[in-house]
């Protein structure tokens, strides 16, 4: 069942293990990004997800209305009131990727609400480089949306050997959101759904393989 935040007793339970040792890194880190530079805010992580523990990096875009403390959960949760988080539950579900692997982020993880340019880019690239050497147990980058694409490839001229010096498999798809897929073109539809089930049967299988 998706959109578990719109319910005040599962949001408040998030709340309540937001300091708990899987997560709380990984919170001290948001923390620490919050106004750095007047940038503004920046999410928590919820604790349902990986934190520290994380197998699958997931990165999207920015975060979103739902995302915001006052307006929606104050956490970044594939759980969230909105159509992407309820897209990103059923995807995982789908292709048997347990949410509790995953450790959401994005691209640039400042509440801007709109695509980020290329400065904030390369800000949120640094800010991804940091948050990797947080996650021993990585496994998998899941590259959702072409900010996503854009931010790793800067994270790669930061540090080119990271994904063989990790053994990161990296995995590339749509973002999520519906309007991914508005198109008038079918064929470019189902390239696009293409591209998505090829990332998704990816992260499912490098979880699925022995280390």
């Amino acid at each position: 069942m998706a959109r578990k935040m719109a319910d005040a007793r599962f949001l408040q339970d998030q709340r309540d293990r937001r300091n708990e040792p899987h997560i709380a890194p990984i919170n001290a880190l948001v923390h620490s990004l919050r106004d750095r530079d007047g940038r503004g805010w920046v999410p928590e992580v919820a604790p349902m997800h990986a934190g520290v523990d994380a197998k699958v990096l997931s990165i999207l875009r920015d975060p979103g209305p739902a995302t915001r403390s006052g307006v929606g959960s104050g956490f970044l949760c594939t759980e969230n009131d909105d159509q992407t988080a309820e897209n990103q539950t059923n995807l995982f579900a789908e292709y048997g990727i347990d949410p509790r692997d995953v450790l959401p982020w994005n691209a640039y993880p400042w509440y801007i609400n709109a695509a980020p340019g290329s400065a904030q880019l390369d800000e949120g690239a640094a800010v991804l480089c940091a948050l990797i050497d947080m996650l021993p147990d990585l496994r998998v980058v899941l590259l959702q949306g072409k900010e996503a694409e854009a931010a790793w490839k800067r994270v790669l001229r930061l540090r080119p050997s990271l994904p063989a010096d990790r053994n990161l498999t990296v995995a590339a798809s749509i973002h999520p959101s519906r309007q991914a897929l508005w198109t008038a073109d079918p064929d470019a539809r189902q390239a696009r759904l293409d591209k998505q089930q090829h990332a998704y049967e990816l992260v499912a299988d490098t979880l699925k393989t022995p280390v």
